[in-house]
């Protein structure tokens, strides 16, 4: 057995690090006069063009209004209405890439921040909205939802304020998914996620942890032994995709789920108070430039790592990283090597990572992803010395439930095929949606896939009562 590296940084500091927050608190000094301020430069159009992209589809001049006649009330009651999550979302969401990029106002100034407001409307209501208690459902018709996921979790929302009696079985022992164990708590408190999930559980959503459907029970079982009427499959795209070169199996190296599941979920950075150690050098590369890759190699300098950098084979301009997230780790001190192909994960004689043999590229025509293809240059090895090597390269769903349930079809990548009308699968009353379908993409379209879903099992429901 290869010697366990230690982690020399104190558990309080790595502690305090990864739950410090990047955005101001309500309060914290964005206040009500901030917020008002803000809402009122939204044009109000009359064809507000920023819902249409929204995948929830939130009406943002009618919440806008309220913000800017201080009336926070209603402003949370319209918010809510269209998006149960609006303080995760508000946090973690690409506005500048959906709604705030089309907003009227960004022809000639910056866009609404539409973003921040949501954040803060929702963070409102956290410090001033006391508990209503337990709604009771009015339905007669269970719904069952597989996974506690954005996609999940929304679905769940919506079908429970419509009345229906709804159980969420999630097979980890939290609820969240990728928001938990994806994201870190300095851009996404476990407080505020916990908050959210609370506010589902009094609209009578029930959610079952530690229940692997396909696994600790089948799907059929939820129609045949259990009674529910309908199944929405929302687990997400959990697998982890690999480089496929030597040198991936040595100590030292993770993917970005398992890195991040360590950290976020299971706690790593309180070892041995917790049972999962994280074993992290001085040293680490994380290879992709994705939002998951900016929040595994910010997670690693918060847990000691002198020295962060991202390898990726395009350039800057290709990336997909939030310009915001890039920001962050600019000013963090993470290091970019663009146009770096890694080929070979280098180790030492007892099987732990030394460095990463890499080549140049140089970029080409653009292919299927619409990116410009990089193109390696020959005799441009080099080796970046290192420690530690976090794999961001996309995920793809889990087989185990499709592999378990005859006559639920998937696509050659993994994920479930989908009537072309409306989000059901080849199974009767079983609908899915966000990255289970999709493949790995982000947290508001999955919710909105939840929240398509929940509208059409309604809708299907209702034709049957």
């Amino acid at each position: 057995m290869p010697a366990k590296r230690e982690n020399k940084t104190p558990m309080l500091e790595r502690n305090a690090k990864l739950r410090a927050t990047d955005f101001v608190e309500v309060n914290e000094g964005y206040s009500l006069a901030h917020a008002t301020f803000e809402a009122e430069r939204c044009l109000r159009c009359q064809d507000p063009v920023c819902v249409a992209g929204c995948p929830v589809h939130i009406p943002i001049p009618e919440f806008m209004h309220q913000v800017a006649a201080g009336n926070m009330p209603k402003a949370v009651e319209i918010l809510r209405s269209a998006n149960p999550l609006p303080a995760v979302c508000g946090r973690v969401c690409p506005q500048e890439d959906q709604c705030e990029q089309k907003c009227h106002m960004a022809n000639l100034f910056k866009p609404v921040g539409i973003g921040y407001l949501e954040r803060f409307v929702a963070d409102w209501e956290r410090n001033n909205v006391k508990s209503k208690g337990i709604k009771k459902p009015t339905r007669q018709q269970r719904i069952a939802v597989i996974g506690a996921g954005p996609a999940g979790l929304v679905c769940a929302g919506d079908l429970a304020r419509l009345g229906y009696p709804v159980t969420i079985y999630e097979g980890l022992h939290a609820p969240g998914g990728v928001l938990r164990y994806g994201i870190p708590e300095f851009r996404l408190p476990n407080d505020i996620l916990d908050w959210e999930i609370d506010l589902l559980k009094e609209l009578g959503v029930e959610i079952i942890c530690n229940v692997v459907v396909g696994k600790t029970l089948q799907l059929d079982d939820l129609f045949d032994k259990m009674g529910f009427s309908a199944v929405f499959v929302g687990t997400g795209a959990g697998l982890p995709k690999f480089l496929g070169i030597p040198g991936e199996n040595l100590n030292g190296v993770y993917s970005a789920n398992e890195f991040l599941t360590r950290i976020n979920l299971m706690q790593s950075y309180n070892f041995p108070e917790t049972d999962t150690p994280l074993y992290l050098g001085k040293r680490v590369a994380v290879i992709g430039a994705g939002n998951t890759a900016m929040d595994a190699i910010r997670s690693a300098l918060r847990l000691g790592a002198e020295e962060g950098m991202s390898i990726y084979r395009r350039s800057e301009k290709e990336m997909t990283a939030r310009v915001e997230e890039y920001h962050h780790a600019l000013e963090e001190g993470v290091k970019f090597h663009w146009l770096t192909n890694p080929v070979e994960i280098v180790g030492d004689d007892n099987g732990w990572v030394t460095g990463i043999k890499c080549l140049r590229m140089k970029l080409g025509e653009p292919d299927e992803s619409g990116r410009s293809r990089p193109i390696p240059i020959e005799g441009s090895e080099f080796i970046i010395p290192l420690d530690n090597v976090v794999l961001s390269l996309g995920n793809s769903p889990n087989p185990l439930l499709v592999n378990s349930t005859p006559g639920l079809d998937k696509d050659k990548h993994g994920c479930l095929v989908m009537d072309k009308d409306k989000p059901q699968t080849s199974r009767k009353w079983v609908y899915a949606g966000g990255d289970a379908v999709t493949g790995a993409a982000t947290v508001i379209l999955a919710a909105g896939a939840g929240k398509d879903a929940a509208a059409t099992i309604h809708k299907d429901l209702s034709a049957v009562a």
